[in-house]
């Protein structure tokens, strides 16, 4: 493959995959700020993304699987052909939004999301050889921040956009946008791109790599701990306790994301240590620093310290590091993970990262 040929790929892998992400991060805003101000609790609130997450952990399962047998590249379309059908489920009418039906919107959302994220990850490890990890560790960054960047705009975009057309026209809007998307990329990606060179078994899913496995685990912590404040009860309690406008909650969490993207981007040049000597050290100093950061948070809510300025303070430095960990993270599972049949260990991986959301999520609801 040339170099003008892998450039070509993997510009295709992240302009689909910024599309998407876009909308992802404006339709959870639009679900969380539409229902909230039908009147439903937080727990009621928390209870439609139940679906997402779970199908996360299945779809990370069988979609790395599924992406091993028919390419990496079909499994990617096949993601944003279930983000249209899941956006225009939400064009109903509004007697049919109910629970249930929101659920089953999301959950082919959740199917969706982690179906291209695993595929569009996965790829950036067939498009890097392995004797340039230093490259390797630049890309995956790149996707990885500019990813939770777009997701931030998707946030602010979502709340901006329910107040000028309302659920239905915003999410019409957004299946357009994503349907155009996917007919640019049947003509960009080939459809052999990360197809296995064996059939492999479903068995073949449960990694068997000790350092798949410790960094799964490690995942599954990191975005539980995350999410369990972050994801329902710090939107909430900024409107309901601090009194926060719909559109500050969505640009604050917005401008958070984004800087927590950029971070990301910049983390191969803030980590100078690359080799594979060194990253089971610099994981574990990482992980340290994340942890005294959120103790810190913590303790600060319990000072005389007004709750507002404790917040933004604790989340930027949280931030940042959390950044730092998530980047290092993504890169280590896809230096880690085997060549042929590269989606099965990064599907592994990115199901712990989805069983930590869904416990998160659950969490993040209750209190």
């Amino acid at each position: 493959m040339t170099a003008a040929s892998t450039l070509r790929q993997y510009a295709a892998v992240t302009g689909a995959y910024w599309a998407f992400t876009i909308t992802d991060g404006a339709l959870r805003m639009l679900v969380l700020l539409y229902f909230y101000t039908r009147g439903y609790s937080a727990l009621e609130v928390a209870s439609l993304f139940l679906l997402y997450e779970f199908f996360g952990i299945v779809t990370n399962l069988f979609g790395g699987w599924l992406g091993a047998r028919i390419g990496l590249a079909r499994a990617l379309h096949l993601g944003m052909l279930l983000q249209v059908v899941a956006l225009l489920m939400l064009t109903a009418p509004e007697a049919w939004l109910t629970v249930p039906y929101v659920m089953v919107s999301q959950a082919l959302s959740g199917i969706a999301k982690d179906l291209s994220k695993t595929s569009a990850k996965s790829s950036v490890k067939l498009l890097v050889p392995d004797s340039d990890q230093a490259g390797l560790f630049k890309w995956i960054a790149v996707l990885t921040g500019s990813k939770n960047a777009l997701k931030g705009l998707g946030y602010f975009l979502g709340s901006i956009m329910l107040a000028a057309f309302g659920l239905a026209g915003s999410v019409l809007l957004m299946a357009a946008a994503i349907f155009a998307t996917l007919l640019v990329m049947l003509f960009l990606l080939p459809g052999q791109l990360g197809k296995s060179t064996y059939r492999p078994k479903f068995s073949h899913v449960f990694s068997k790599s000790a350092a798949i496995n410790i960094l799964s685990a490690a995942r599954l912590f990191l975005f539980a701990a995350r999410d369990t404040w972050f994801v329902i009860a710090l939107p909430v309690y900024l409107q309901a306790e601090l009194g926060w406008s719909f559109a500050s909650v969505g640009g604050f969490l917005a401008l958070w994301i984004i800087g927590y993207g950029l971070v990301q981007s910049l983390t191969p040049g803030l980590l100078k240590a690359r080799e594979q000597g060194a990253s089971r050290g610099l994981a574990e100093l990482l992980a340290f620093a994340l942890a005294v950061a959120m103790f810190g948070l913590a303790a600060s809510l319990h000072t005389s310290i007004e709750a507002g300025t404790a917040l933004m303070a604790g989340l930027a430095i949280f931030g940042v590091i959390f950044a730092l960990n998530s980047s290092f993270h993504s890169y280590l599972v896809v230096s880690l993970a085997r060549r042929d049949g590269v989606s099965l260990d990064v599907g592994f991986y990115y199901m712990a990262n989805a069983a930590g959301r869904l416990l998160g999520t659950v969490l993040s609801g209750a209190l």
